[in-house]
């Protein structure tokens, strides 16, 4: 009975579905989405209990077990969190770190925990410049000394033992099985291992696991598995996360880190803190928006971009007119703007947070913006800054909402595992400014906010995002991908609150994306009908096409109905029950 009605429940959605695509001519694009053997299902999900969505097939599939196990969401989150280290390894993983946003049912109240990397205690602001205080790009990304102290075992272990039901040891048992039998190697590791067979090679403990012994990326297909991840997971499973901060796992990786003359030590790893954080919010018509507050910049710029486009009715014109993406990429431009002179890690720098979000600064944001024309860099003056990481949603029918962004920073991090735990270690201190105005691994420039000091943690982009209305959730999304995860999230918002789209065009509408620098509108393929092009360099934007690395994991709840999807440009799944 349950089977069925859920098989009615997805027709009916799928014919509404469809109308609409057809309605405003957005099939084409939908289908553009789909990876060649994929179909739909395997991203699209409807359920009543739960929902998952998630960059993993494998990695979903360890929190829906958690789940049907008697697990709660929480317990789905640390199963996740550790399936999504192994079947992601170059996106994510114990050794770099992340944020979780989620609304508690029970306590009526979201909450934020900050698990991001933090700087050495050795770290200088000259450390990656060179004697005539030029930047170094390639000493912060690949190598030791661009790690920055891990945070991921910390975040996911607190959340696990304060809200979690189940023993540590079985939230824990999906990712050790994965660790140690292995899976296949799919299209995006491949390409990644592809991307990086040279940074790989410069070290013998991860040449032995990424690599073939003549040097070359994993066959796609093969099978990898990760013993030494496999037996790291056990440990951590038994003895918590001493055994990471200040045991035998923790040794390993500060020796690491010792012989390829990096900074991070045994001290750092013992000192580590997590940090709980009032979530930024705002109001977007009657709906609740809840973000990710500094050190990371996504939710506060989330928030601008969707205050400075409220009053404009941009559901009258649709979201593929020349008009609408003019007025949202000037109002992305401004928040880069923004996030170059303003932010930073709010424990050593004051932030103005709550004007930067205010709906007095969006009004006048918007007022600034010229309706015929395009503003070039030269006119739009600060005043003074791989597409890689992984983001999961999930939700459950008590109104429990979770989402986690999760990051080793670029393509494999710096490229080195710790020696004898199979664990990758971050390239998180690219994440900081090397100097002021100059550019990281995404093109951010970097402001004098965000330099280098010991024990801060970088800016981010992350923006784990949850939406609200009448007080509950209604939305949970978040995505990857460097800068763009700002432009991509609020894009995302406004096709579901702005243009009423169903959450699977919400989805695969092409996405575009304009960063203040460089001055370009980067806008993904297929792009936007030639008529609309025109009009936007008429309009004097420069459109570069360009994949935004977006990969967007969103819950929506209506009418007592979970929706999930997980975005189709990748592998990934959505389940649901």
């Amino acid at each position: 009975m349950k089977k069925y009605f859920l098989f009615f429940l997805l027709g009916n959605f799928s014919c509404a579905s469809s109308k609409i695509e057809k309605k405003l001519g957005l099939d084409e694009y939908s289908q553009a989405r789909l990876l060649p053997n994929k179909s739909r299902s395997q991203y699209e999900s409807f359920g009543k209990n739960y929902m998952v969505s998630s960059q993993g097939i494998h990695s979903t599939d360890a929190a829906v077990q958690i789940l049907n196990q008697g697990g709660n969401l929480f317990d789905a989150f640390t199963a996740l969190s550790f399936s999504i280290s192994v079947e992601r390894p170059h996106s994510t993983g114990l050794g770099g770190g992340g944020f979780v946003l989620f609304y508690h049912a029970k306590e009526k109240k979201v909450y934020s925990l900050d698990f991001r990397e933090m700087a050495s205690h050795k770290a200088d602001s000259k450390m990656f410049l060179d004697e005539k205080g030029k930047a170094l790009p390639e000493r912060s990304r690949t190598g030791a000394l661009a790690i920055a102290t891990p945070g991921h075992v910390a975040g996911v272990l607190e959340i696990q033992k304060k809200y979690g039901k189940l023993s540590l040891t079985k939230v824990m048992a999906p990712a050790i099985k994965l660790a140690a039998n292995g899976f296949e190697i799919y299209p995006a590791l491949h390409n990644a291992l592809l991307l990086n067979e040279k940074r790989l090679s410069q070290f013998d403990s991860s040449k032995k696991i990424f690599l073939s012994s003549d040097g070359k990326a994993l066959d796609l297909g093969k099978i990898l598995i990760q013993k030494d991840l496999a037996q790291t997971l056990r440990l951590i499973s038994k003895k918590g996360p001493k055994v990471f901060y200040q045991g035998e796992v923790g040794q390993k990786i500060s020796t690491t880190v010792s012989n390829y003359k990096g900074l991070v030590d045994a001290k750092d790893l013992a000192n580590y803190k997590t940090k709980w954080r009032d979530p930024v919010q705002s109001t977007y018509h009657d709906f609740q928006i809840y973000s990710q507050p500094p050190p990371s910049s996504g939710g506060v710029h989330v928030l601008e971009i969707l205050n400075i486009l409220e009053s404009d009715q941009l559901n009258k014109i649709g979201p593929q007119d020349s008009h609408s993406i003019h007025l949202t990429a000037s109002a992305m431009q401004k928040a880069f703007i923004d996030r170059a002179q303003f932010m930073g890690d709010p424990d050593f720098i004051q932030i103005p947070v709550a004007e930067l979000i205010s709906k007095k600064y969006a009004s006048d944001a918007r007022a600034k913006i010229n309706l015929n024309k395009a503003q070039s860099v030269l006119e739009l003056k600060n005043r003074e800054e791989s597409p890689e990481t992984t983001h999961f949603s999930l939700m459950d029918k008590e109104g429990n909402a979770i989402v986690s962004t999760q990051t080793i920073n670029g393509y494999f991090g710096s490229a080195l595992v710790a020696e004898g735990t199979g664990i990758v270690l971050n390239n998180e201190m690219d994440d900081f400014a090397a100097s002021i105005g100059d550019q990281n691994l995404f093109g951010a420039i970097g402001g004098k906010n965000n330099l280098i000091e010991p024990l801060k943690r970088p800016l981010s982009s992350m923006s784990p995002t949850l939406v609200m209305k009448n007080g509950l959730p209604v939305l949970a999304l978040g995505t990857p991908s460097g800068t763009r995860i700002i432009t991509c999230v609020a894009q995302t918002i406004l096709n579901i609150l702005e243009y009423q789209l169903p959450l699977w065009q919400a989805v695969t509408l092409t996405r575009y994306h304009q960063q203040w620098q460089p001055d370009e509108l980067q806008i993904e393929s297929p792009l936007f009908p030639e008529p609309t092009l025109v009009a936007l360099k008429n309009k004097g934007w420069n459109i570069k096409e360009k994949d935004a690395g977006c990969r967007i994991q969103a819950i929506q709840k209506e009418n007592n109905i979970l929706h999930g999807v997980s975005d189709p440009r990748e592998e990934g799944a959505s389940v649901g029950l």
